[in-house]
């Protein structure tokens, strides 16, 4: 095949995927009643929390402090400096004929950014953006033997404009620094690799999924590659992003909410520890626990600290609780941000929305697993969820302990909390909602 002809394949194929997703989605409008449906709780959701259009309010648009370089990291890498060398022809992958029917994190788009960063060379160097490939290093690489590494989890977004939005990158970048600084790894200016991530995402932006079913989820990396043996910091290291189409991150029952194992000999994390740091080090030890409760028909592990068995997180996610507290009050609650669980920005907009709202309290404080119990027992528990970029709300309704199944009702209330929560930031990033959360990818 000459190199015109696989050109012009190449065209036809992208030309017949977007003609297959022009029709899927046409005969899915075409339902009056589903539209009906959709109008009618979007008319109730707005009466009862009037989400406003433009949110400017302090506790909406917080920005992080900035991040404070160490002399040893050197110079800083611009996006104006940033180099691209695109897939060929042959070298393009075909996309997902149903992208509704995605799992996680399995197929990847064409192209990834990489940035190197070497002491000797006085710090980070020029972005370049490639054709997604191997990365070869040394055996002796630091990540491959003390796991000096870290990353971070961010969304793509088709909105119903047809423009790709990310939301709250610079909460993700600022996470990712504080990682690199708890690691010993370089620090960078998050502005400019946004911006570089950004041409990533044009570049590539075709494989940003036409449905709100699924995202492109954007995975940052950050790992030492220096070739010694010794545990010590890294004088190489390697900054990455690939970007993965993806569907639902959990598996679920038929109500769409997960079980959860709650075994107190095991720890995700402890008071001085890394906990509150997204490092593959955290995640590791984790799967032979996943594994055990895969094994008892639950799908996700509740994680517990502490004699008192605290909640701090399910999985990869963190967990809010709304109940009727001892003033006969409605409460949202999520454990504090203390050093054992991560602060998702998922986690930071839920709380942000919600005392905006400010329709019942909301707090940051410990609760137990006896808590649980007895809100239980005393028909005061209303709903538990998890909430993530993965997953952005993941509703619970039963959890096993001590050898008990505990039914939270989670399922059973007549507005849930959660689905308000998840339609409301869903709305925010599919921009169906104008907020300062969601950046536009010009």
């Amino acid at each position: 095949m000459t190199t015109k002809m696989a050109i012009n394949a190449k065209e036809l194929f992208r030309n017949q995927h977007r003609l297959i997703r022009f029709i899927e989605q046409s005969i899915r409008m075409c339902s009056n009643q589903t539209l009906k449906q959709q109008q009618q709780q979007k008319t109730q959701l707005e009466a009862d929390f009037q989400i406003t259009k433009s949110i400017t309010s302090q506790l909406s648009t917080a920005v992080p402090e900035p991040i404070v370089h160490d002399e040893d990291v050197g110079q800083q890498f611009a996006a104006s400096a940033l180099s691209v060398r695109l897939a060929t022809p042959q070298q393009l992958q075909p996309k997902p004929d149903n992208a509704e029917e995605l799992g996680f994190g399995k197929l990847f788009t064409d192209h990834m950014l990489k940035i190197y960063w070497h002491k000797s060379l006085g710090g980070w160097q020029k972005p370049q953006i490639t054709p997604l490939e191997n990365l070869v290093m040394h055996p002796a690489a630091k990540v491959l033997h003390y796991a000096v590494e870290l990353f971070e989890g961010m969304k793509a977004y088709r909105g119903v404009d047809d423009k790709i939005r990310i939301f709250r990158p610079n909460m993700n970048m600022h996470r990712m620094n504080l990682a690199a600084q708890r690691s010993g790894l370089p620090t960078f200016e998050g502005e400019e690799f946004i911006k570089c991530l950004s041409r990533l995402l044009t570049i590539d932006s075709e494989w940003v999924p036409h449905t709100e079913a699924a995202s492109l989820y954007i995975r940052p990396t950050l790992i030492g590659i220096d070739p010694t043996l010794g545990v010590a910091s890294s004088d190489s290291a390697l900054l990455y992003a690939i970007l993965s189409p993806v569907g639902s991150y959990f598996k679920s029952d038929e109500t769409g909410a997960v079980s959860l194992l709650a075994d107190p000999s095991y720890t995700r994390a402890w008071p001085g520890g890394a906990g509150n740091r997204k490092m593959g080090s955290n995640y590791a030890p984790t799967i032979n626990v996943q594994k055990e409760a895969s094994r008892k028909g639950l799908q996700q592990v509740l994680w517990l600290y502490g004699d008192d068995h605290q909640l701090t997180e399910v999985g990869t996610m963190n967990i809010f609780m709304l109940f009727i507290n001892e003033q006969g009050e409605k409460e949202l609650r999520t454990p504090p941000l203390n050093g054992l669980i991560l602060p998702g920005i998922t986690r930071d907009s839920i709380l942000a929305l919600t005392r905006q709202w400010g329709k019942f309290k909301v707090s940051e404080e410990t609760f137990t697993m006896h808590n649980i119990v007895d809100l239980l027992n005393k028909g005061r528990l209303l709903e538990l969820f998890g909430t993530g970029t993965a997953c952005v709300v993941s509703p619970v309704n039963r959890i096993s302990y001590l050898g008990k199944d505990l039914y939270i009702p989670t399922m059973e209330q007549e507005k849930p909390l959660h689905e308000t929560i998840r339609e409301t930031l869903m709305d925010i990033q599919y921009g169906k909602v104008q907020h300062p959360w969601s950046v536009v990818i010009e």
